[in-house]
């Protein structure tokens, strides 16, 4: 895979605590001059983000509930909206995954479609957080992301106990078909890492690596 059709399925990311303006601005030099999808951040930084992105087709992505996703539905609708009137074009969401683990498919649901609902024409993508969840509870919180709507269901936070993985990416693929797009995150920090996740159904890559993983797709 060339270099620039590469970049552009990269979400590139910074979501560390640390993470200073001064950062977030050079993530999003890198960004514009490498044609990555998106920077995807944390709320406090959207609206720099977008600012420094205008007049570019890289999209200002921003994380909701993360990273545990155990903040009340409503919270996780309200901090998605204001993220979006502060020039967010994408919303990464983390599900309730206790509720998950306790086998309430429904109030899994009913949390994703607040998240969709609120921002209604935005793209939202459900972290399902893989690490933490058997195969079938991987298969229900796809089942219940193609339910409410969702554009993309999405491995991993990176602040778990794992990342992503190449079974995942399939397991979730024949979940949910074409119906949704997979965004592989978590562990992801050179081309071959990548490009394994494109070949298995992967759509979209989030990594805090892209500079190095596109230089040695060259």
């Amino acid at each position: 895979m060339k270099k620039r059709e590469l970049a552009a399925m990269i979400d590139h990311t910074i979501l560390k605590a640390t993470a200073t303006e001064a950062d977030v601005k050079r993530l999003c030099a890198e960004a514009r001059e490498n044609g990555f999808a998106s920077v995807c951040v944390n709320p406090v930084h959207v609206a720099l983000v977008s600012r420094e992105l205008a007049g570019s087709k890289v999209r200002t992505c921003c994380v909701i509930g993360f990273p545990l996703g155990a903040n009340a539905s409503e919270i996780k609708a309200a901090e998605a909206e204001f993220a979006v009137s502060q020039g967010a074009e994408e919303l990464d969401m983390v599900i309730n995954v206790g509720a998950l683990k306790a086998g309430d498919e429904t109030r899994v649901r009913k949390d994703i479609a607040a998240v969709v609902d609120a921002v209604a024409g935005r793209t939202v993508k459900v972290i399902i957080e893989t690490c933490y969840l058997s195969d079938d509870e991987k298969r229900a919180a796809c089942r219940a992301a193609m339910e409410a709507k969702a554009d993309f269901v999405k491995t991993s936070t990176g602040f778990g106990s794992g990342g992503a993985k190449i079974e995942d990416i399939k397991l979730m693929r024949e979940t949910v078909g074409d119906t949704m797009k997979i965004k592989a995150s978590g562990g992801i920090r050179s081309y071959a890492d990548a490009l394994a996740m494109v070949e298995a159904g992967a759509d979209r890559i989030g990594a805090s690596s892209g500079i190095a993983i596109i230089a040695a797709a060259e």
